[in-house]
């Protein structure tokens, strides 16, 4: 029986990786990592790197490429870490808002017990 969001063809998966199972651990890829396209996809390319490049033509995060392409994360990293290598993705964090001061967060707690 079938597991849904599982790929019940570990050999598709070594063989689209070659054998790895696993980027670099100085790769920059976790969940929410933005992706770029850098290039379009050429004749000759390995399919699922051009449907990565199709799909991140606009910053698109790691978890929303592996859905699309229905591969788990780890293969999509590995997949991803190819294409950084090769220079045709970029990738970088989304910006993480700075915490407000915590006078001001105490100031408006204060206003608002006393409303």
């Amino acid at each position: 029986m079938s597991r849904p969001g599982r790929d019940d063809a570990p050999d598709r998966l070594y063989t689209l990786t070659g054998g790895r199972s696993r980027s670099g651990p100085d790769t920059p890829f976790d969940l929410v990592t933005l992706v770029v396209a850098e290039s379009d996809p050429v004749a000759g390319m390995q399919s699922e790197h051009a449907a990565i490049l199709r799909f991140a033509k606009r910053p698109t995060a790691v978890v929303e490429i592996a859905a699309e392409l229905r591969l788990p994360v780890s293969i999509t990293r590995v997949l991803l870490s190819d294409l950084l290598d090769s220079g045709r993705v970029s990738a970088r964090h989304p910006h993480v808002a700075a915490l407000p001061d915590p006078d001001i967060l105490e100031q408006v707690l204060v206003g608002l017990r006393n409303i």
